[in-house]
């Protein structure tokens, strides 16, 4: 057990050395992206399943309420907590427009609509870009593997250099956590 307890935290210790090594550019890219949608007045729409859900409504949390700051909330929703509509889009349309459909009804042009998937091969994250694209709206996908057809989409994409599901998650989750400080940085010393 203790070896693979190792194994484990190098894995993870090294994908995010190569985040290190050869990422910096997509998430100073993802960063003023979010900044630049925030300070026209946009909200952050984020998007994705299972795990990619979680992460979804943990930035979106982080947004909206504080990550290292006391300050004024910002504009995130995560398309993935409203069980109703999660769940009439479904049954009426199929699972693959349940994102599409809430960016039809709630995006708008300052918006930023932000699709993960560990794969990049979720077909409801795809067509949710594909519809934020359709509206104007800029694009951003967290992938890993291959990057799948959701890093060709989006305008910005981040492809976690692993196919280990839990590896590209806990990268994810740290490019999110690098994202909020670097918004609420930039956000915060304008409203001085």
């Amino acid at each position: 057990m203790r070896e693979r307890i190792k194994d484990v935290l190098l894995e993870s210790i090294q994908i995010k050395e190569e985040l290190l090594r050869s990422y910096i550019s997509q998430i100073k890219e993802m960063s003023e992206l979010m900044i630049e949608a925030l300070r026209k007045n946009g909200k952050v729409m984020l998007f994705g399943n299972g795990g990619s859900a979680a992460d979804a409504q943990h930035i979106a949390a982080e947004l909206v309420g504080r990550f290292k700051r006391d300050r004024t909330a910002m504009a995130a929703i995560a398309l993935t907590t409203n069980t109703s509509v999660l769940t009439s889009l479904a049954n009426d349309y199929g699972y693959e427009v349940v994102f599409a459909k809430q960016i039809e009804a709630l995006g708008q042009k300052n918006d930023i609509a932000i699709g993960i998937s560990t794969s990049g091969k979720a077909k409801n994250v795809a067509l949710g870009i594909k519809q934020a694209k359709k509206m104007g709206i800029r694009t951003v996908a967290l992938t890993g593997g291959d990057g799948g057809d959701i890093a060709k989409l989006a305008d910005t994409s981040l492809v976690v250099p692993s196919a280990m599901t839990a590896r590209v998650q806990e990268a994810h989750i740290t490019i999110g956590h690098i994202i909020c400080e670097l918004v609420e940085q930039a956000l915060c010393q304008e409203q001085k």
